[in-house]
């Protein structure tokens, strides 16, 4: 039997700095490394040379779950080291479960935002950290 589903939102989960993260309006995260190719004789690459690779993303929170991270931080996120991890499928619709842990999580930049209607707060803080491991 063909199973077609995707992965939905409402089976993301996250875990931040240890706890459940339950005002998560988003998370963004990358690995990337640097790439060149390598000439030597001729007009064509000989092979690609890999250089340093580089991890960041950011992560979108309602205005409570921030100031829970902030406390957890000790009154400022920006001095704060933690690691996210992010698990998503359902495994009772045939889903096989990824999860991401993300380890050594800095946030990079702290803004706040408030614009006339505004029904509630949304945090988007972007971060950096140290590397990826997936399980």
């Amino acid at each position: 039997m063909f199973n077609s589903r995707e992965y939905e939102w409402s089976d993301v989960k996250a875990v931040m700095a240890g706890r459940l993260v339950t005002g998560l309006r988003g998370i963004k995260y990358s690995s990337k490394q640097e790439k060149e190719a390598l000439y030597a004789k001729g007009n064509k690459p000989h092979s690609i040379q890999k250089g340093n690779k580089t991890y960041d993303g950011e992560i979108t929170l309602l205005q409570s779950e921030y100031e829970a991270l902030r406390k957890a931080a000790g009154g400022d996120v920006l001095d704060a080291s933690f690691n996210i991890t992010v698990a998503y499928g359902n495994a009772s619709k045939g889903d096989a479960i990824v999860t991401d842990t993300l380890i050594g999580v800095e946030i990079t930049e702290d803004n706040t935002e408030w614009k006339q209607g505004d029904k509630f707060q949304e945090k988007a803080l972007p971060f950096i950290f140290l590397d990826k491991k997936a399980l």
